[in-house]
């Protein structure tokens, strides 16, 4: 059976996540759908990433198997036509080897996270970003946001319905820039707890509001226990940017 790995982006607003659920329309689902109404086959589209409710995708990668051997470009432009009107677009397929898997083979993450931090109200990027109106000093998130590379507990920002079998993971990258009224705050590792950018985001904004000091986000590392560790920062704000193989 030929197997297909996808590239996707995808606006996660009135989205349930990535996953296949019973309470609303998913990701996955639309994929699916869109799968059996190109070509009739019954298929499990499985993602490199579940992204939560609300989250969105600028790289988010797939790979299905399908019975019968179409052309990669057909599959994009097959998937794209029978996907409208979902805010689910394909940007590429490819074949690859039967052993590549868009979980399992993946060698790392990277997240971005939007805070547009202004006093005025959204217009356009209503649903996109988290707006913050009171202002965040970027530069010392950014000394914050030290304390946290490398390889550590990361209890602190877990959730508590994370299935991961170890809170131990390594942090490879995490900046933050501020452009104009806007703080992009970017992560990236070989994998990432539940809710553990959001919950970084969220710690950060108490260091860029001044209500902790930038150390304070090393002595909440150190406790691991969720309940010393910041807020969880909205959904809204976050995009799977890509995965690396």
């Amino acid at each position: 059976m030929p197997r297909y790995k996808l590239t996707l982006e995808y606006d996660g607003g009135g989205l349930v996540g990535w996953q296949r659920q019973e309470n609303g329309p998913s990701v996955q689902a639309h994929l699916e759908a869109a799968v059996e109404r190109f070509c009739g086959e019954r298929v499990t589209v499985h993602g490199a990433g579940r992204t939560d409710a609300g989250v969105h995708a600028l790289g988010q990668t797939a790979h299905l198997d399908l019975v019968r051997d179409f052309a990669a470009e057909e599959v994009r432009g097959a998937l794209n036509h029978h996907l409208r009107p979902a805010p689910i677009a394909v940007l590429a397929v490819e074949r690859v080897a039967d052993d590549f898997d868009a979980r399992r083979s993946a060698k790392g993450r990277l997240y971005l996270y939007r805070i547009l931090n202004r006093r005025a109200p959204l217009a356009l990027e209503r649903g996109r970003v988290w707006h913050v109106g009171p202002p965040l000093d970027g530069a010392a998130m950014q000394e914050a946001a030290r304390h946290l590379l490398g390889r550590h507990d990361f209890t602190t920002f877990r959730d508590s319905l994370c299935q991961a079998k170890s809170p131990v993971k390594t942090l490879d990258r995490l900046e933050v820039e501020r452009i104009g009224e806007e703080i992009r705050i970017t992560a990236g590792a070989r994998s990432f707890l539940h809710h553990q950018v959001r919950n970084m985001v969220g710690t950060l904004k108490l260091v860029g509001a001044g209500k902790w000091r930038p150390e304070d986000v090393a002595r909440a590392l150190a406790a691991r226990d969720r309940r010393c560790g910041g807020p969880t920062a909205p959904a809204e704000g976050l995009y799977l940017v890509s995965v690396l193989y």
